[in-house]
This record gives C-alpha cells, structure tokens and sequence, in this order.
C-alpha cells in the first residue's frame, strides 16, 4: 500500500506511548504499524500525541481585529499543539442569521493556518434563521462581551433549537443574578469576582437542566458545586485560568475575565475536581484585547488569551507528575473532537492525521514575549509550560522545530471531507 506521508515516532496508542508508524493518505490516517513501505517518510522525536481541539475561542475577527484575527489567533493555536478551533459568535456584529454567519466566513477563509468551526448565537427568537454550516450554538444565559442574555425562550423556539440538530454551549452565568450583585465600578480581582459572584453561575446551571437541550455544555466553570448541579446530564467545560489562577493572582486587568476568578480555595478545588477527572472538556476561553483596552482595571473588558499555552501549561503539570497524561488527552484532544462531531484527537483509521510532538524534559518558565497573539500579555507569564516542536496538520508538517514551514492551509470543517 502507498502512502502519501509516513510518519515515524513514539506514539500515543491505547493508553501509552508505542514506538510505531502512521500511514498517511488525503490527509487520513490509512494505516498504523511498523515497517511501512512506499511513501515520504518523517521521524518526529520526543513523545506524539493526537493534536488538541479548542472549542473555545474569540478571535475578534471581523471588527475588532486590532486585537486578534484568524491569522495570528490560528498561528498562536498551532504554536500550542492546536490544529481545530471554534470560533465564538459574539463579535461585533454578532452571528445570529445566514447573512452574518456568510459575512464572517468569507472574511476569514482562506485566512487560517488551522482548521476551524463557526459558532452561531441564540438570542431566543432565531432558531428558523441560524445557518445550517454552523458547527455549534452558543447562548448566553447572562451578558459578556458583545452580548446580551437571551432571556425567557418560547417552546417553539427551543424546539427549532433541538431540530438544528447542533451541539449548544452555555454562557453559565444568570442575567438576573448578575444584575442584583452589579457594582457602579469594580477596581480588583476580588471586586470583580464579588460582582459576579459564584451564585449566579450556580443559578445557571439550573436553568440549563429546565430547558432540556440536546447535546449541551456549560462552558468555563469557575467553581465545582456547578458539576454537583450538572449532575452528568451536561457536559462540564474548564479553562487553565479557572484552574491555576485566583483572585490573589499578580494579574490585574489582565487576569479580569467572565466568569471571574474566584478565591485561593475555590480554584483549588476546582484544580483538583479536574485532577480527578470530573471535567469533560478543557478550552482556552482565548479573548484578547489590546493594552489601551486593559490599561485601567474599572474600564477594562473581560478576557485573557490561552489558545497558544492551553495545552502546554497542562503537559507541565503531567511533566511534574501532578495530572495525569490520560486527563489531559481526554479533555483537551478527545472530548473535544467528539462533541463537535469531528473526526479528530484520536489515533484511529480513517481519522484525520493531527499531531503534535514534544519533549517533557523541555519544560521551561512561560515568556509572554514569544507568544503569537497580536497582545502577547499572559496572566501565565513565567508559570511552567512544555510547548511543542512539530505540529502536523491532516499529515502535513506546519511547525517543525520550532518553526512555522507551511502557509494557510487550514479549512472551514465544512469543506473536510
């Protein structure tokens, strides 16, 4: 059997790391052995796993690309070991309808170096009008930036909601909640968090469960009494900042986000409820914004960038031998992948050939400085990180050592085959 690319490593198969080779056809993986003949092959060194799917991100593109557009966000993704992003609908004109979901992707294609999706919004009243290329939708329960809370859904529409067949991710904070506990200006961390206090993200995930959508996720939960609530019967999304930042954090603006940091011990706690696996998915919640924007706390928008250090912040905690590698595979590559529906994160015949290589021992301090966002300022600057040295995309090598060695070749999922 030929192969277009032959891939030769120690492989992540079937719960640990195998010294094999991966036949590569269309961008597929056609074969998993040793020994394999006909066609280019490439070593990778140090230890492979399948490539991560982010589930969460805003890029900021169109309308706001001074802060972020789908060429630096998708090279910051796969800097990270990033190769499948989903972009969030919530930017300036907000993806509610066919005309804007069109609008958008005609902006940004032919523009990524990964692979991406398109997230439409529910604002309630638009389930007939949502474009079907959609790969998910998303509602917001409460405000945050560039949205407004969705408010009482009629039964049709919830309904035309199910028949959209998509997967929903929920913005889990109340409206009500939020508006009772609304400060006339916040100066801190721990200002901030009492604004948008742990309650109304409770609040929340009661709501989720009495509308009784198909397929649905809370997304960035900031405290594990939401998974209590959850109850298994909604998927559970946490990002690195809820995880290994708190209110005591030396962050400022740029550690101001929605949902807030909480305190030293609900972050802990949340740590460790990961730790042990109750979590489902882990995404970046990357959301960007320039330095004029974050330069007085009270002013400042919501939002941290992470889409590039997701990954390589969790491999550090497996490096130190904190978390375990089957955690991190599960929520940051697999789970992700196949709540979107994709055929990706796993290595398998017939999926996609998305890689990354790394090396534990290269563990070293987080310099924001060499970080790809257009506003490289990280809430995780010096914290430990292991990054990536090769990063394949559908069997092509686009990062290799380091480097980037290929231009824009990533697709709308819509247009994979």
């Amino acid at each position: 059997m030929a192969f277009d690319t032959i891939l030769v490593g120690k492989f992540y198969f079937e719960g640990k790391f195998q010294d094999l080779e991966v036949g590569i056809n269309n961008g597929k993986i056609a074969k998993i052995g040793k020994n394999l003949k006909g066609g280019i092959r490439k070593e990778l060194f140090g230890a492979i796993l399948p490539a991560g799917t982010d589930t969460h991100v805003h890029f900021r593109d169109p309308g706001e690309t001074q802060k972020e557009d789908f060429r630096s966000g998708t090279v910051s993704a796969a800097f990270g070991g990033t190769t499948t992003v989903f972009d969030m609908p919530n930017n300036k004109v907000p993806v509610l309808d066919y005309a804007s979901f069109d609008d958008k992707l005609h902006s940004v294609q032919n523009r990524a170096y990964v692979d991406f999706g398109l997230y439409s919004m529910f604002n309630g009243r638009n389930s007939q009008i949502i474009d079907k290329r959609s790969s998910s939708i998303k509602i917001y329960l409460g405000g945050s930036t560039n949205s407004l809370p969705v408010g009482d859904i009629p039964q049709k529409e919830l309904q035309g909601l199910r028949d959209l067949g998509k997967p929903v991710v929920f913005h889990g904070e109340d409206a009500q909640c939020l508006l009772a506990h609304r400060k006339s200006e916040v100066n801190s961390l721990s200002e901030h968090e009492m604004s948008r206090p742990e309650e109304c993200e409770l609040k929340s995930a009661k709501t989720m469960l009495e509308l009784d959508v198909n397929h649905s996720l809370m997304a960035h939960i900031s405290t594990p009494d939401s998974l209590e609530i959850l109850q298994g019967k909604i998927m559970g999304e946490v990002t690195p900042h809820h995880l290994l930042l708190n209110t005591d954090s030396d962050s400022g603006s740029w550690g101001k986000v929605n949902p807030p940091l909480r305190d030293k011990a609900t972050q802990e706690r949340n740590l460790q409820a990961y730790l042990d696996g109750k979590y489902d998915l882990l995404s970046s919640d990357h959301a960007p914004h320039t330095e004029h924007d974050k330069e007085e706390f009270p002013q400042a928008p919501s939002g941290i960038i992470g889409v590039e250090t997701r990954i390589p912040l969790l491999l550090a905690l497996v490096q130190k031998k904190i978390l375990s590698l089957d955690v991190l595979y599960n929520t940051a590559i697999r789970n992700p992948a196949e709540f979107m529906g994709i055929k990706k994160g796993k290595l398998e015949l017939g999926y996609y050939a998305d890689f990354f290589s790394f090396r534990f021992s290269d563990i070293k301090r987080l310099n924001q400085e060499r970080l790809h966002s257009k506003t490289p300022v990280s809430p995780f600057h010096e914290l430990p990180v292991v990054f990536p040295d090769n990063v394949a995309l559908r069997g092509e090598l686009i990062i290799e050592d380091g480097e980037f060695i290929e231009d824009r070749i990533g697709k709308h999922l819509a247009e994979l085959k």
